[in-house]
């Protein structure tokens, strides 16, 4: 399975993720306080270099979803049907992670069943260790 390259505008995501918390990058000048995805240096609002993180419910709605079809990498064709998912947050719904969509914490990546995910079903966030690096993926709020 391919795990997030982690880099140094990101390592704090996957530091929260790791305990357990979703938070996004937002700018800490007077005045902006613009959430961003991806991490990234600098505000792309102000310019401005002062970072904070800040805690997300972890909850959204699958904005898109995918539904993978052979031929795939080996490691990922024994997984289907998996659901990978494009989220938009709750409370900030210019931002969309893409995580997988799984029916409970700690299930494996095919256990929601084929023709489940739908646009605009809302979501929340669970974690799971993928090769060493904690994830965020998705469960139906609604089973």
């Amino acid at each position: 399975m391919l795990t997030p390259v982690v880099d140094d505008d990101g390592a704090p995501f996957w530091e929260y993720a790791a305990r357990g918390e979703l938070r996004v990058q937002a700018c800490a000048a007077d005045g902006c306080g613009a959430l961003r995805f991806p991490p990234r240096p600098c505000c792309p609002h102000c310019g401005s270099f002062a970072t904070d993180w800040r805690r997300m419910s972890g909850k959204g709605r699958i904005w898109s979803y995918v539904v993978p079809h052979p031929p795939l990498l080996p490691a990922y064709a024994a997984l289907t049907p998996y659901h990978p998912v494009v989220v938009e947050l709750t409370e900030a719904p210019h931002i969309r992670l893409v995580g997988n969509l799984v029916a409970r914490a700690g299930a494996s990546l095919d256990s929601v069943a084929a023709g489940r995910p739908r646009v605009g079903a809302r979501v929340q966030v669970v974690f799971a260790d993928q090769g060493g690096v904690v994830v965020p993926r998705w469960v139906l709020e609604r089973p």
